[in-house]
């Protein structure tokens, strides 16, 4: 379990995950070496990783959702498969780990199921069930976060740290590909320094943080940060899948996506149209919420609830098992 200054030091990653060390220290009334310290336990200890994540509709991409029903001796060689994927995310055992669930971005402009489904599933006995359904809108995610780590700046301090934003009407043109391989090198970790980025990307330190300055000002790119969530007191996960009649949709999802239970609201294609993502803290306190607060809203017709048993990947890529943690104070 965190205490207050890690708290807070995950809160103002939030809001700027790129801010120096020496900035957020002076926020928190603290030490740089302090929070630098602390990064680099939470790192080891908690998973905590800021990542550079692009705008979808910028990068030209649709999300799907995927779900894989498996045999049990299956599910882990292929969880482990999809996650090593440059198009996935969020790969989840769920279900008590007979069910993959995963994210995958592809483009546009691509046959999806040929691409994904028919070609690069591995065909095996033990894959019982594949649905893939289009993520159409989000209500809640990407940039927004989860309320329960929202919680320790004050308001005073958070305007210290948010970071300049371009004003209205800015640059909207599609990412190049230079772009792109700025935001994958950031996938891999949202605070490496512009010398890093300039070796990872083939372009100069001055070019690299114009243009990173430009991605982030007009919305392209954005920062998550990943911690484990048990570390915030969120022993139990659970992904919802809700049927709700199209009138209503925006309007029950307006109302999940203000509920600090979830940290995802989107609507999708499918049998089930609204999913959610739940974060609580024991199985007591997920019965709560799905009785008392979705059980509220009667416009929810159908219901089904998927345990998350074991995260594989998050949001940001997958990092190399000898790779250590870095400060990146700078």
């Amino acid at each position: 379990m965190l205490d207050d200054l890690d708290r807070a030091l995950v809160h103002a990653l939030h809001i700027d995950g790129r801010a120096p060390f020496s900035r957020i220290a002076e926020v928190l009334g603290v030490s740089t070496q302090t929070v630098a310290r602390r990064y680099r336990r939470l790192r080891t200890e908690a998973g905590l990783r800021v990542v550079g994540l692009p705008d979808p509709h910028r990068a030209g991409q649709a999300q799907w959702t995927l779900r894989l029903t498996t045999a049990p001796a299956a599910t882990e060689h292929l969880a482990h498969a999809l996650a090593r994927r440059p198009d996935t995310s969020w790969v989840k055992l769920t279900s008590g780990g007979t069910e993959v669930f995963a994210v995958v971005h592809a483009p546009h402009d691509t046959e999806f199921s040929r691409a994904l489904l028919l070609r690069d599933i591995p065909r095996k006995a033990g894959i019982t069930a594949v649905s893939a359904h289009c993520m159409l809108h989000t209500y809640l995610g990407g940039p927004t976060a989860w309320r329960g780590r929202l919680q320790a700046l004050t308001g005073e301090q958070q305007a210290r740290l948010a970071p300049e934003r371009a004003a209205q009407g800015g640059d909207g043109s599609p990412l190049t590909q230079a772009d792109r391989d700025l935001i994958g090198a950031l996938r891999h970790d949202g605070r490496a320094g512009h010398a890093e980025l300039a070796a990872a990307t083939g372009r100069s330190q001055a070019t690299v943080a114009r243009r990173l300055a430009e991605l982030r000002a007009h919305g392209a790119l954005f920062l998550d940060v990943e911690i484990e969530p048990r570390a915030l007191g969120a022993g139990t996960q659970a992904l919802l899948w809700m049927s709700v009649p199209p009138a209503h949709l925006d309007a029950v999802a307006g109302v999940l996506a203000s509920h600090p239970e979830l940290a995802v609201v989107a609507a999708t294609t499918g049998p089930t149209n609204l999913l959610a993502h739940a974060l609580c803290s024991d199985p007591a306190d997920l019965h709560r919420y799905l009785t008392r607060r979705l059980g509220a809203l009667e416009e929810i017709r159908t219901l089904e609830t998927a345990p998350v048993v074991h995260t594989l990947k998050a949001a940001g890529s997958l990092v190399p098992a000898a790779r250590g943690p870095r400060a990146h104070g700078r």
